[in-house]
């Protein structure tokens, strides 16, 4: 534990992990709540689930677009606005209700697009608030731990608030976003935060095939994160329990919070992509023996062990991120994982939602298993390209980036 405490001693550190922590709680709380508002609002379940996917939808779309202005602008020029307008957001979804359509929709979109790109943000800071890459890899591992807090956390939030008024539940998401955002967006590392020079390059990050590699196998693991979404839902329905999903999803967290812990715990030899097959190897093994679904007993054990090595991949993703983008895209290429991730999580709903519908239980588990062995597959294909080779960047100076073949 010697790395994490070194790393919560630096200045700005634990204020940068906590207000970003803080201000993603609406990652966690945003698609609950549109739901229950739709819903108090008279809104059909078809209806809340298309605004709900909606919101996902559109803060993957928005993360890399705000992560590129950050690149060119810095962060609080970019973190403080976007915040804002994903809280005005909430805020006319609170007003408008389900209906009319277009505003609903309209209220929805903005508050997903706007969304500040804190995640992206503070893994661009790390490198110059840390020391050393043994104390920014413990970053990664802890913060990678961490984020399972803020699904557990955010919808508890979310049904406190709703027991008052689903209002309120839209309102505290919005407010949360913004506070959170001012402890990160006003403290001195953020401010004098500025990219590398960049190439004029619509591309961006998505110029590195290594990145490519890295984000197309990133998206498997995030269809498996969302078929267990839903599939712990149909588990839980057919053993009519109502703590069950519940108990699954947090027995998930839980695992992926104890393997981003023991990750982090200790310093890694070896270069991150000869790491990453083996990590992922060992999460598509935890997602498999999902598709059993035995009692629940058995099945929370095999919860926790499905989300051990979730924390460890993306850790070690993060920093190959690091490694890989050209220079001047780092922000970007942190909220292209963001995004893709995200949008794997969405595609693996409705995987889990057909999977449920063809063989029951273990059809929509099914998902997750195969999601996991693409996302191995994907990164052993394009095992080449992961490796960083010297790119001399836009001002001639040498750096790690983009992952060719060597």
């Amino acid at each position: 534990m010697r790395a994490y405490v070194e790393f919560l001693r630096r200045p700005y550190a634990l204020r940068l992990l906590g207000g970003t922590l803080f201000g993603r709680l609406p990652n966690g709380m945003g698609m609950l709540a549109v739901v229950l508002h739709v819903r108090a609002d008279g809104g059909g379940y078809p209806l809340a689930g298309t605004l709900a996917a909606l919101l996902g939808l559109s803060m993957a779309a928005g993360q890399p677009v705000l992560g590129r202005a950050m690149d060119r602008y810095g962060q609080k020029r970019v973190l403080l606005p976007s915040a804002l307008a994903a809280a005005v957001g909430f805020t006319a979804l609170a007003a408008v209700g389900a209906d009319p359509l277009p505003l609903s929709v309209g209220a929805v979109l903005l508050a997903g697009f706007a969304s500040p790109p804190l995640e992206a943000g503070l893994r661009a800071l790390w490198p110059d608030v840390l020391d050393g890459p043994a104390q920014v890899d413990a970053a990664y591992a802890l913060d990678a731990a961490a984020q399972e807090i803020l699904f557990t956390v955010g919808p508890l939030l979310v049904v406190a608030a709703a027991a008052v008024n689903t209002e309120t539940a839209l309102l505290l998401t919005g407010l949360l976003g913004v506070a959170g955002t001012l402890v990160v967006a006003l403290s001195e590392p953020s401010r004098r935060w500025r990219s590398e020079p960049r190439a004029s390059d619509w591309a961006g990050p998505l110029r590195s095939p290594g990145l490519r590699v890295l984000l197309a196998s990133l998206a498997c693991a995030g269809i498996a994160l969302g078929v267990y979404a839903v599939a712990v839902v149909a588990y839980a329905e057919r053993l009519d329990s109502g703590i069950a999903s519940g108990l699954l999803l947090a027995a998930m967290s839980g695992g992926a919070l104890a393997g981003g812990i023991a990750y982090g715990a200790r310093p890694w030899t070896g270069e991150p992509h000869r790491r990453l097959p083996w990590l992922l190897a060992a999460l598509a093994a935890g997602y498999v023996p999902l598709v059993f679904a035995p009692g629940l007993a058995a099945m929370s054990v095999l919860a926790f062990v499905s989300g051990v090595f979730l924390a460890p991949v993306l850790a070690c993703s993060f920093t190959l991120v690091d490694r890989l983008a050209p220079s001047g895209t780092v922000t970007e290429a942190f909220a292209w994982v963001v995004a893709a991730v995200g949008a794997g999580g969405s595609l693996g709903s409705a995987v889990s939602g057909l999977g449920q519908d063809l063989a029951g239980v273990p059809g929509a588990f099914a998902g997750a298993g195969a999601g996991g062995v693409l996302a191995l597959l994907l990164c052993l294909a394009g095992a080449r390209a992961l490796r960083p080779v010297p790119d001399p960047g836009p001002a001639g100076r040498v750096r790690l980036s983009p992952g060719s073949p060597a």
